[in-house]
């Protein structure tokens, strides 16, 4: 009887898994592999407008490259990226690039479009696939290749970019341009939902496809943002599949990819979806490229993918300066460079052209043998109006560790900073909770006493925010507890209901708690 491609696929994934098992087990591979990054990126760097203005040269060494070469922003690329799109060539990479990646918008309320050449593509294409092999390295074995790959990512339909004629140019979202990219023998034998579901973008409607094409077939992996794993468990529970969780619909289910979001907040709903049979397996993807992947227990982190095509450095986040950019250069260090425990603005430099791109994300080394990290916030997400500093990570696993206490389920929540003025005319300051929380817990919880825990929490992860509460310049917190809806409500108005979106936890203003408050009906007791 002839072997079937699909087993020749599963095979050929075995044989993978052993080889990256052997490669992830041996010591001082990552910094090599940043080494050889550095060089195969500072030639094509060279040869195009931006890196020659900017002093880079082809062999050059990392210490010429991090005195000569400032860090650099979105805003500062902008004008560049928007001559590519007119068909320009050599601007930030050798060559014309007809493709950009939207961002999400997450942090500045607006989508940013980054390039996407054919070499970026390659290095998704190569680190999403590498990054399951750390999947299959830790479980020991391919099995997942046996069954297909349900991902549920972003549209696949791409939108002409306007005004740029004669020259043809298309934007899209990176699950939607990775979609359209996937090698061949994946694309027939492991990918779901399938070309023309994968190209709708009306969230219900593409949901009510997927359950019902999948209902039937053998689906061992589903991928995609926490919340939106979650989407899809409830419409499973519905018509026509019935299926009270994922494995009774799908026996062969091994695993659920997650990224995008701290996995915290779900877990326990994501836990009740897949049953205890089923794996977590988490990933750090970003549009500007794929950064981390698990090859542990979720407590090491994240192992950075170092020899997938990227340049890593790593800014202390006590010398980020927005205002200073320019001169920050000197002062970020690369994968050798860095001190377990210390908080580092993350910097990429790409086959797209990005050069000492400064991604805005805030990182932390659990381990540096091997390189393994944990996600701690945005540079511009974060509270500090009152001197305070916490983190989008301190607030989330303050919340966390308080609902796991007392059994409560996270659907959304969001944090901000609130003044007042007394009677004297004295401004404090606090921070404000914004709540929602799945009903049906055996314990009421009380807006009052659980604002009281995420007070203790909190301090107890930062020593700022304890002393500013115990020195009196930060009152205790408030909780508004929101009814169910009041989150999906204001990411709809906002227009930003759809898998890449994502709800900022914390801001450094009211833009996102007024806009809730409109909307909402809360309960401060």
């Amino acid at each position: 009887m002839p072997v079937l491609p699909k087993s020749f696929l599963t095979i050929g994934a075995s044989l993978q898994t052993a080889r990256l098992g052997r490669s992830l087990r041996q010591r001082g591979t990552a910094v090599p592999a940043q080494q050889q990054a550095f060089r195969a990126l500072t030639r094509p760097l060279a040869a195009a407008a931006y890196g020659r203005r900017n002093g880079v040269e082809a062999g050059m060494g990392y210490a010429q490259f991090q005195a000569r070469v400032p860090l650099c922003t979105y805003e500062q690329l902008a004008p560049a990226i928007e001559r590519m799109k007119r068909g320009e060539a050599d601007v930030l990479w050798p060559g014309t690039c007809a493709f950009y990646a939207a961002s999400s918008g997450t942090t500045t309320g607006r989508s940013q479009h980054l390039p996407v050449t054919g070499e970026m593509l390659a290095h998704f294409t190569r680190a999403a696939h590498e990054s399951l092999l750390y999947y299959c390295a830790r479980v020991g074995h391919a099995g997942v290749f046996r069954g297909r790959h349900l991902l549920l990512g972003d549209s696949t339909a791409l939108t002409p970019v306007p005004d740029v004629e004669p020259f043809d140019a298309y934007y899209g979202t990176l699950g939607g341009l990775s979609g359209l990219n996937l090698p061949k023998s994946l694309e027939r034998h492991c990918y779901e939902p399938g070309a023309a579901i994968a190209q709708l973008s009306d969230w219900p409607a593409k949901l009510a496809a997927i359950v019902r094409r999948t209902q039937t077939l053998d689906i061992s992996l589903v991928a995609g943002l926490p919340s939106w794993l979650l989407l899809l468990a409830e419409a499973l529970r519905g018509a026509p599949a019935h299926a009270p969780d994922l494995p009774s619909l799908w026996p062969n289910l091994e695993c659920l990819v997650h990224g995008g979001v701290p996995v915290g907040p779900f877990y326990e709903d994501l836990r009740r979806a897949g049953g205890p049979s089923v794996n977590f397996h988490e990933v750090y993807p970003a549009v500007e490229g794929f950064i981390a992947a698990q090859d542990a227990t979720p407590a090491e982190g994240l192992r950075l993918m170092a020899a997938a095509g990227l340049f890593f450095e790593f800014l202390p986040r006590r010398d980020f300066d927005p205002a200073r950019l320019a001169a920050l250069g000197p002062k970020a260090v690369p994968l050798e460079g860095v001190r377990v425990g210390e908080d580092y603005v993350l910097l990429l430099t790409t086959p797209a052209g990005l050069c000492r791109y400064v991604l805005g994300d805030v990182v932390r080394f659990i381990s540096t043998e091997p390189p393994r990290l944990v996600y701690v916030g945005r540079t511009t997400l974060r509270l500090g109006a009152f001197g305070e500093h916490v983190s989008e990570k301190e607030l989330t696993d303050s919340l966390v560790a308080v609902c796991q206490q007392h059994g409560w389920t996270i659907v959304n929540f969001h944090v901000a900073p609130l003044t007042s003025t007394s009677l004297t005319g004295q401004t404090r300051g606090r921070h404000e909770w914004w709540i929602e929380l799945r009903a049906g817990t055996v314990q009421t919880p009380i807006g009052v006493a659980l604002a009281a825990r995420l007070d203790t929490e909190l301090g107890a992860r930062n020593g700022d925010y304890a002393a500013k509460r115990q020195g009196g310049t930060l009152d205790a917190p408030v909780v508004r507890l929101v009814m169910p809806g009041v989150f999906e409500h204001w990411m709809r108005h906002q227009g930003k209901w759809g898998t890449q979106h994502k709800m900022p936890r914390c801001r450094p203003d009211r833009t996102v708690a007024d806009g809730l408050a409109q909307v909402a009906r809360f309960n401060a007791d």
